[in-house]
């Protein structure tokens, strides 16, 4: 089965801008609307290259996992250099204040679970617990999980984590 890559965008490719100012990489600052809402994000551009090289070293999609939907195309793809038709995983953002279908994981999980479907997947997140691991063992098919840190968004590090995950997943013959 074809692999997946999960991209959340807040806190992996959106990270907290006086952060971005000491990372020396060439962070942007734009606005996007989500929601019917104006953001301020800022993003990397070497951040789509980098998930592009990955998906295709694999044979992997990418996918959206992240309360910002579709909208994620729209706005945000254009900005890293991800292609504008990403498949989303629905996540019912406007059911976010209600919290979890399922107590004691992240609201995106349950949603991420039925959406592969037993395939394999990496997902990076910044909010990803050891109880949503829990879950996704139970209910989805193999997985590796990559807490990216919010300070300092998806490195290249992450990127070499799941790397090695997908080569381990394929049996070392990439």
């Amino acid at each position: 089965m074809q692999p997946l890559i999960l991209i959340d965008v807040d806190g992996v490719l959106n990270i907290y801008p006086r952060r971005a100012s000491q990372l020396g990489t060439p962070w942007i600052d734009a606005k996007c609307r989500v929601a019917g809402w104006s953001l301020r994000v800022t993003l990397n551009p070497d951040h789509g290259p980098m998930l592009l090289a990955l998906a295709e070293k694999h044979d992997a999609q990418l996918v959206w996992a992240t309360t910002w939907e579709r909208d994620a195309n729209r706005e945000i793809s254009p900005l890293v250099g991800l292609p504008t038709d990403l498949p989303v995983i629905g996540v019912e953002r406007d059911r976010q204040m209600l919290g979890s279908p399922v107590p004691g994981v992240m609201r995106k999980v349950p949603y991420v679970a039925d959406y592969v479907g037993g395939r394999p997947f990496v997902w990076f997140d910044d909010d990803l617990s050891p109880r949503d691991g829990e879950y996704l063992a139970d209910h989805a098919g193999p997985h590796c999980l990559i807490t990216v840190d919010d300070w300092d968004g998806l490195t290249l590090a992450d990127i070499e984590q799941a790397d090695e995950w997908l080569t381990e997943l394929a049996g070392g013959a990439r």
